[in-house]
């Protein structure tokens, strides 16, 4: 899910013991969630070092690797498996020092979540350590829950960090010597923070809710400027090179009494700022189409000053998302990477001229790295062929880029990208026992909806499988998201690959669905009429999936499954819910079964909608708990109860409604647990039940 809400429930007993699968297997689910995940790949801006987060086993520690050659070392040396995550890595500039936060964002009553059970409270923490040095020093407290807390911002000379806690900005000297203090105490929440090339300004986002404006800290004085003060939300401050100016994105503020059932174009601009005077001039303006909208998904991670005379930013114009470069004096856009595809990570190279972006351009259901010249070159491919590649970063010395990959049976790991193509980075934390070999390749597949829309999946057969036998459809959460062709980039469906890879080696043929409402097939596929909770018209794509699959020699039509989580939990319960004729069985993952519950909290705009009361029937109408009285077949409910993403109320009210209604269910609940699990045991736990699940309720004559 996307959502922001946070929950927390009281926990629960757990309702049925489900012990973890014992069938023989050439591999176990241990084995194949077992290899190192890396995340928060980054790069010091003057030195050639680069630096990760590998997640082993619940783990997580820091590891660096210098260049040219890039040996890889750990430098921090966590143990056990406690559920404290590692989050906006950084490298001073010289690279000699990293900066990072642990722990998670703290719920809605400011508790960090401790999935271990603690009777004591944890930290979030933000902490610094030289490569080099001892142990790693605390700089100062987060615990925050607002967005953009997990956003620490070193200052040039690499001397301070500044973050933001508990609505304000903190900031702390790296070196310790002196604890963090509060910089700002300002109405709203305050967070983004922007370091000015010299080091003397910090601009940054106040967001005051309906609207928001970026302000400026200088350093010796005691109050803030604000820069074009408007009733709009202005955010995403970016720094001239030279300083003397600040861009920012605007769109509208929140309008009361607005219809809900609609979809309307979200307006927006570029404006640039004198950060003297504070004088502001629009740059750029969006169109009035639904392709024009504000593309939320990726406006921040591509907005770029690279040049004191251009920006660079996303736009969704042409029905993909694209980048554009626009003069900061204000002219037509030029578009930086036509075709139908979309670009998702992007960075700016070592010498800001030139752009290194993520994209499935000509590969749909992979990742490749690609670089174009500014201001208005032609992309060139960095990476290409039956490979993945993402999160790309170029070292302080340039020429030298490195990122995350994997491929359709070899998992996640940091590659340096050569003349030759790329090389694995610290192949030897690779478990020996990963079953790489064993593994199988996913065939893409497309197939048509009930509407003629065409959906692409992939199609796990287990090997050597010529007679009929059990399937299942899976379906991923977000549902901004899409599944691909090799091992995810994010850690939660990371895991999901590699358990339908051990689903297939159990004997049942997987497909994943990438239904609508999902990325990298262009914006109307993304952001289709009558979808979610506006009538559920993506679940159309979940039954032609399966029907696909009735299709299938391999496949017996009446022992069909499901299964997924959060959104894909949601699309779960709807094929258990409509379709128990079709679906013999299901694992929910903190699915969604109640639309109508979310609508007050979206916006605070809900209560004076004119169309609040019509808005929640068809919200609820496009729920699960709509329809349990047709629910027949068995469901496995899992969730944790510290969840932040979806109430964990949905599982406990679906329970209910299940039980009046005799469908036969089992539930686990891991108490203190978020979303995303934190610890390596609970998904180990949570992945064996679930084979053991769909065993029992598929397999049996």
């Amino acid at each position: 899910m996307t959502s922001n809400l946070l929950r927390r429930i009281a926990p629960v007993i757990l309702l049925v013991s489900i012990p973890v699968t014992t069938h023989a297997a050439t591999f176990t689910i241990e084995q194949v969630l077992s290899s190192p995940f890396p995340s928060e790949l980054v790069a010091a801006s003057h030195a050639p070092r680069i630096a990760w987060v590998f997640n082993t086993k619940g783990i997580r520690n820091v590891w660096i690797a210098d260049g040219p050659a890039f040996v890889a070392r750990q430098v921090t040396h966590y143990a056990g498996d406690t559920g404290d995550p590692i989050a906006s890595l950084r490298l001073t500039p010289d690279g000699r020092t990293i900066l990072y936060v642990r722990g998670t964002e703290a719920n809605d009553a400011g508790r960090v979540a401790a999935p271990t059970n603690d009777v004591s409270p944890r930290k979030q923490m933000v902490f610094a350590m030289e490569v080099d040095g001892e142990s790693p020093r605390p700089l100062g407290e987060l615990g925050c829950s607002e967005e953009g807390c997990e956003d620490v911002k070193i200052s040039p000379d690499g001397q301070f960090a500044v973050w933001s806690a508990r609505k304000q900005l903190w900031i702390a000297p790296i070196s310790g010597a002196t604890p963090a203090h509060q910089l700002t105490d300002l109405p709203g929440s305050s967070a983004h923070p922007q370091w000015s090339p010299d080091g003397h300004h910090i601009a940054f986002v106040n967001d005051r809710g309906d609207h928001s404006f970026i302000a400026i800290y200088d350093f010796g004085y005691q109050s803030v400027r604000y820069l074009a003060p408007s009733v709009d939300r202005d955010g995403s401050p970016r720094w001239s090179p030279d300083g003397a100016h600040v861009a920012f994105l605007r769109i509208p503020g929140l309008m009361q009494k607005e219809p809900l059932i609609p979809v309307k174009p979200v307006s927006w601009s570029i404006w640039l700022a004198d950060a003297a005077t504070g004088i502001s001039r629009q740059v750029w303006q969006s169109g009035s189409k639904l392709e024009d909208s504000f593309p939320e998904l990726t406006a921040d991670i591509s907005f770029a000053f690279p040049a004191d005379d251009r920006l660079i930013f996303a736009s969704e114009q042409d029905g993909w998302n694209h980048l554009y470069s626009v003069p900061t004096a204000g002219s037509t856009s030029a578009l930086l990477t036509p075709g139908n595809f979309d670009v998702e990570d992007v960075t700016l190279s070592a010498d800001k001229k030139s752009v290194i972006y993520s994209s499935n351009q000509d590969d749909i259901d992979r990742r490749h790295l690609w670089r174009v010249s500014l201001p208005d070159g032609k992309p060139q491919a960095v990476t290409h062929g039956e490979t993945l590649e993402w999160a790309p970063v170029e070292t302080g010395q340039g020429n030298q880029v490195a990122c995350l990959g994997s491929t359709a049976t070899s998992p996640a790991m940091p590659y340096r990208i050569t003349a030759q193509g790329r090389e694995m980075l610290a192949a030897s934390a690779l478990p020996a026992d990963f079953p790489s070999a064993q593994l199988v390749v996913p065939k893409q597949v497309v197939f048509t909806s009930g509407d003629g829309l065409q959906i692409h999946g992939q199609l796990f057969v287990p090997v050597g499988r010529s007679q009929p036998g059990p399937a299942l459809v899976f379906s991923h959460g977000g549902p901004v998201r899409q599944m691909m062709l090799g091992f995810h980039y994010m850690d939660y469906y990371h895991n999901a690959y590699a358990m339908n890879q051990y689903l297939a080696s159990q004997g049942y043929v997987v497909l994943s669905v990438n239904y609508r409402l999902g990325i990298m097939y262009g914006r109307a596929f993304r952001e289709p009429p009558n979808a979610s909770w506006r009538g559920g018209a993506e679940y159309k794509d979940i039954v032609a999936a399966a029907k696909y699959l009735q299709t299938l020699p391999t496949v017996d039509p009446k022992k069909l499954g499901l299964w997924g989580g959060s959104y894909g939990g949601y699309l779960t319960a709807m094929g258990l819910a409509r379709d128990s004729d079709l679906f013999a069985a299901g694992v929910d993952f903190h699915g969604v079964h109640d639309w109508s519950v979310f609508l007050p909290q979206w916006d605070g705009k809900t209560p004076m909608a004119p169309d609040r009361a019509e808005a929640e029937k068809l919200a609820f109408q496009s729920s699960p708990n709509a329809s349990v009285q047709l629910w027949k077949s068995p469901v496995l409910l899992i969730q944790g109860d510290d969840d932040r993403n979806v109430p964990f109320s949905q599982t406990v009210d679906l329970v209910q409604r299940l039980r009046d209604n005799r469908v036969p269910f089992e539930v686990i609940v891991f108490p203190d647990e978020i979303h995303g699990f934190l610890m390596f045991k609970t998904w180990l736990k949570a992945y064996g039940a679930t084979a053991d699940f769909f065993d029992r309720s598929l397999k049996k004559p």
